[in-house]
C-alpha cells in the first residue's frame, strides 16, 4: 500500500466564484462566523490575513474531538480562484508526514463548483485514510455557502 495519496471532491454551491474564493483567501478571519458548525475559531499566527506565507491556526471539531491544525497559506491564485494550505502542525501533522489542502472555485452558471484536493503522505501504511477529512471539507463549504446566501 502506498503511503502517498490524493483525494478529490467537487460540490456545487450557489455563491459566486468571487465570493467563495474571497472568503477562503481574504476573509479567513470571518470563516468561524460563516461556518460555525465546522470551525470554532481561527488565529493568525504569523504574517497578514490573506497573504501568501501567513501562518494560521484552525480550531475545529473533528470526529467528535476539539482539534487544531496549523497551516501555511502557501498559494493564492486570484486568477484561477485557487488557494493552497500546507499543514505544518497540529492534529494532521501528528498523523501524516505531509498534508496539503487545495480549494478551487470554478464558475458554473450563477454559482460555482468547489473543487477540493487533499494530497498527503502517511507516516505508516496503517494510518487512517483521509476520506473523513475530505467530507469535513465538503460540509464546511456547504456551511459557508449557506451563510453567504444570508449576507
Amino acid at each position: 500500500m502506498s503511503l502517498f495519496g490524493k483525494v478529490e471532491a467537487e460540490i456545487e454551491i450557489k455563491a459566486s466564484v468571487n465570493r467563495f474564493h474571497e472568503t477562503n483567501s481574504k476573509r479567513i478571519a470571518e470563516i468561524p462566523k460563516l461556518s460555525p458548525n465546522f470551525i470554532q475559531s481561527v488565529d493568525l499566527v504569523e504574517g497578514e490575513w490573506g497573504q501568501e506565507g501567513s501562518v494560521i491556526c484552525w480550531y475545529f471539531l473533528f470526529d467528535g474531538k476539539a482539534v487544531m491544525s496549523k497551516e501555511l497559506f502557501e498559494t493564492l491564485d486570484d486568477k484561477n480562484h485557487l488557494v493552497i494550505y500546507k499543514v505544518i502542525g497540529g492534529i494532521l501533522k501528528e498523523m501524516y508526514k505531509s498534508f496539503k489542502f487545495t480549494i478551487q472555485a470554478i464558475p458554473k452558471g450563477e454559482g460555482s463548483l468547489v473543487h477540493w484536493t487533499i494530497e498527503y503522505e502517511k507516516l505508516n501504511a496503517d494510518d487512517p485514510d483521509v476520506s473523513s477529512m475530505l467530507q469535513f471539507c465538503v460540509g464546511q463549504s456547504k456551511d459557508v455557502d449557506a451563510h453567504l446566501a444570508l449576507e
